[in-house]
C-alpha cells in the first residue's frame, strides 16, 4: 500500500496542506514542542499508510477520501473517520470547514474523487511493477484470475479484488499495491465512452488485453462498433514498447486497430480460434469442470517486455515453427471460450518471461472468482454450472455451447433470466438468444423474468413440437425453483445464468439446500 508523508500525498493529488499545517523540519518542530499530527500550536507533517473511502473501516494511519454520491456526502463522515483512527483526510476547497475539524491533518483538494485518481496515477508512476490491464465485454474477471495465476507462479502478484474495476475501484487497487509488487493485474470495466481511457491513464499498463467485443452496454453505447471503440481506449494508456493482446476472432477489434494510434514501440499480438492468431490452442478437451489443451504459437509470440524482475525467457522455436513448448495446459474451468481467455493469460505471462512449465503449474492450481461457470453439486447430486454473476447474449451463447459439448448426463437443463442494459433491441436479443438453444444442445429450457419470456419464445420456436414439455417460462424465481427441484435428478446437468440484478445465485443456493 502507499506509504508517504502527507505533504507528498498533497503534491501527488494536486492538493495543498490544510489549515494549521506548520511546514517545519522535524528537529525544529520538536524544539518548539510540536508533535506529529494535531496540537494546540498546529500540526506538522505525518506519515500516511494506506487509503480508505469507508469511514467505518478506517484504520490507524490511513488517509480518508470523502466521496459523494446522489444520496450521501463523504464529508459528513470525516470526523467519524478520524475517530476510527484515520491519520488524515481530503477536504473539498468549496466546503466550509467545521470547527470540529480545526487543526486536523487535512489536504484541501478541488474534488476528492479526482484527487484520489491523481494520487493513484502518481503512485503508479513511481512503482516498478509490471501492470497488465484487462478489458472486454466478457471474460475480464476470468482472464484476470488466469493471468494472475500464470504470473504468480514466479512473481509477487496483486490482482483486482472482486469487481473493483471502475473509476473508484481501480485507483484504490493501485494504492493498495505494495512497493515490492512485481506484477499487478488490473481489470477495467466501463459503461460508456472515455471511461476506460481514464482507467488506463491511471494504470499505465505494460500489457493490455481486450478479451472480446460483446453486447453488454448496448443501452449506453448503442452498437457493438461503439463498444469496440470504448474497449480500444485501453491502448491509449499503454506504455511505449508495451504489448496489446487482442482476439483475432473479432472483426470489430481489427477495424478499431486500423484507426488507432499506438504508443511508440508498442506491439500487437493476437489470440483465438482463427488460424491467423499468433496464439492458438490445439487438442482442446472440454469437461464439465475443466479444460485441457496445448499451445500453438509462432515466431510473433517471441515478444518480451524490457527489463523485468524475471530473468528467464521462454524457449525458442522448434523445427516446425512452434515457439511454445508442448506442455499440456489444464485449467479448472470449463468452456472452449475459457481456453481462449487462457491463451491471453499465457501470452501475457510469456511476455514477462515466465517459463512455460511455470505458467502451466500456475493455471492448473488457479483460484477463480465465484459464479463464473463455477461447478457445484446440487443436494440431489446433479452437477450445477453456476454462471450467475452476469449475462449478455454473447456470454449466454458461449455457455450454451459449453453445455452442448458435454455428454454423459441424463438431462441437460438451461436456466436463464433477464439480460440487462441491451437497449431498444432487448426483446429481439432475448428472442435470438433463446432461438440459439436447440434440442441438440439441451433437453430443457427454464426462464424467469420479464424479458426472459422472449427468451422462452425463441427457444420454443427452435424446439418445435418438443417445446410444450421442454421450454417453460415462470412468473417468479420461486416457482422456477420449485419446479426444477422436483424434477432434477442426480444424473442431470444444470446451467444457471442471468444478469447480476436478477440474483440467479438464489436458484443455485436453493438447489444446494
Amino acid at each position: 500500500m502507499i506509504i508517504r508523508k502527507l505533504s507528498v500525498i498533497a503534491g501527488m493529488s494536486s492538493g495543498r496542506m490544510g489549515p494549521g499545517y506548520i511546514d517545519a523540519p522535524e528537529e525544529a518542530a520538536e524544539g518548539q514542542g510540536l508533535t506529529q499530527g494535531p496540537s494546540p500550536q498546529g500540526w506538522r507533517d505525518i506519515l500516511v499508510k494506506g487509503v480508505t473511502t469507508d469511514s467505518r473501516r478506517a484504520s490507524e494511519g490511513q488517509l480518508f477520501v470523502p466521496l459523494s454520491g446522489d444520496s450521501f456526502d463523504g464529508h459528513d463522515y470525516v470526523e467519524a473517520a478520524f475517530r476510527q483512527g484515520a491519520a488524515a483526510a481530503f477536504w473539498s476547497l468549496d466546503r466550509e470547514l467545521p470547527a470540529a475539524l480545526a487543526g486536523k491533518p487535512l489536504v484541501l483538494v478541488e474534488d476528492p474523487l479526482e484527487a484520489l485518481q491523481n494520487l493513484a496515477a502518481a503512485y503508479r508512476s513511481e512503482l516498478k511493477t509490471v501492470v497488465v490491464g484487462i478489458t472486454g465485454s466478457n471474460g475480464k474477471t476470468t482472464t484476470k484470475d488466469m493471468t494472475a495465476a500464470a504470473l504468480g507462479s514466479v512473481m509477487r502478484v496483486h490482482k483486482t479484488a472482486g469487481n473493483l474495476n471502475n473509476h473508484i475501484g481501480l485507483p484504490m487497487t493501485v494504492l493498495a499495491l505494495a512497493e515490492d509488487t512485481e506484477a499487478a493485474v488490473l481489470e477495467m470495466g466501463m459503461s460508456g465512452l472515455r471511461e476506460i481511457a481514464l482507467l488506463t491513464g491511471i494504470a499505465k499498463p505494460d500489457i493490455a488485453i481486450i478479451t472480446n467485443i460483446g453486447d453488454a452496454h448496448l443501452l449506453q453505447l448503442g452498437s457493438r462498433e461503439m463498444i469496440a471503440r470504448a474497449k480500444m481506449e485501453i491502448a491509449e494508456g499503454l506504455k511505449p514498447g508495451g504489448l496489446l493482446l487482442v482476439s483475432a476472432d473479432e472483426p470489430l477489434i481489427a477495424a478499431e486497430l486500423a484507426r488507432a494510434t499506438l504508443p511508440e514501440g508498442a506491439q500487437v499480438r493476437t489470440f483465438g480460434a482463427s488460424p491467423r492468431s499468433d496464439w492458438r490452442a490445439g487438442g482442446i478437451e472440454v469437461g464439465a469442470e475443466s479444460c485441457a489443451f496445448t499451445v500453438k504459437a509462432g515466431p510473433a509470440s517471441g515478444f518480451r517486455l524490457g527489463p523485468i524482475p524475471v530473468a528467464h525467457l521462454a524457449e525458442g522455436c522448434d523445427a516446425t515453427g512452434e515457439c511454445f513448448p508442448q506442455v499440456t495446459i489444464e485449467i479448472p474451468v470449463p468452456g472452449a471460450h475459457n481456453v481462449y481467455n487462457a491463451l491471453a493469460a499465457i501470452a501475457a505471462a510469456t511476455a514477462c518471461g515466465v517459463p512455460a512449465e511455470a505458467i502451466a503449474s500456475g493455471l492448473r492450481t488457479m483460484q477463480l472468482t465465484g459464479m463464473r461457470i463455477q461447478p457445484v453439486a446440487a443436494s440431489c447430486g446433479a452437477m450445477i454450472l453456476n454462471d450467475a454473476y452476469n449475462a449478455n447474449p454473447t456470454a449466454v451463447r458461449a455457455a450454451v455451447d459449453l453445455v452442448a459439448g458435454l455428454t454423459g448426463y441424463r438431462r441437460k437443463w438451461i436456466v436463464l433470466s433477464d439480460m440487462r442494459e441491451l437497449g431498444e433491441t432487448e426483446q429481439e436479443l432475448h428472442r435470438e438468444t433463446g432461438a440459439y438453444i436447440t434440442p441438440d444442445k439441451a433437453d430443457a429450457v427454464l426462464t424467469c423474468g420479464e424479458m426472459s419470456a422472449f427468451t422462452s419464445a425463441g427457444a420454443a420456436a427452435s424446439f418445435g413440437t418438443l417445446a410444450a414439455e421442454a421450454v417453460r417460462h415462470f412468473a417468479s424465481q420461486e416457482l422456477l425453483i420449485e419446479t426444477l427441484s422436483a424434477e432434477l435428478d442426480a444424473r442431470d446437468l444444470v446451467l444457471v445464468k442471468g444478469s447480476r440484478t436478477m440474483h440467479m445465485e438464489r436458484v443455485v443456493e436453493a438447489l444446494q439446500r
